[in-house]
């Protein structure tokens, strides 16, 4: 994932944040991968876009960890299967704790960079 709203700005954001935007999308309710990467897309303004290369071994790792169960279905409207993916009960506790974690490094980030520079 990269903050893409200037080039100079293209940065890998902190290890585990898209496995935290992915959890925290999936508390909403069960998504496909394009449906995740495209809320997270849109709830940043355009400022976050997940590359495929990034979501989809994401979700499967998340998967594999037991924080995410995953199913093929079929939408009401739709003719083609999508992957759905759905927060697991040990998916939401890790959301907490990740949402712990952040704001603790947001808070400590916040301290030192608003203090008095020379």
């Amino acid at each position: 994932m990269t903050i893409t709203k200037e080039a100079y700005n293209r940065i890998e954001l902190l290890q585990g944040t898209l496995d935290m935007l992915i959890l925290r999308t999936l508390v909403l309710g069960p998504a496909h991968g394009h449906e995740i990467a495209k809320h997270i897309q849109r709830t940043t303004d355009d400022v976050l876009q997940v590359e495929h290369g990034s979501l989809y071994p994401a979700l499967h790792r998340l998967e594999r960890k037991g924080w995410l169960t995953a199913k093929w279905e079929t939408p009401k409207e739709g003719k083609r299967e999508f992957k759905y993916y759905r927060l697991t009960p040990a998916g939401k506790k890790q959301l907490a704790t990740e949402q712990s974690k952040w704001r603790l490094l947001v808070e400590s980030i916040a301290r030192v960079m608003g203090g008095e520079t020379a």
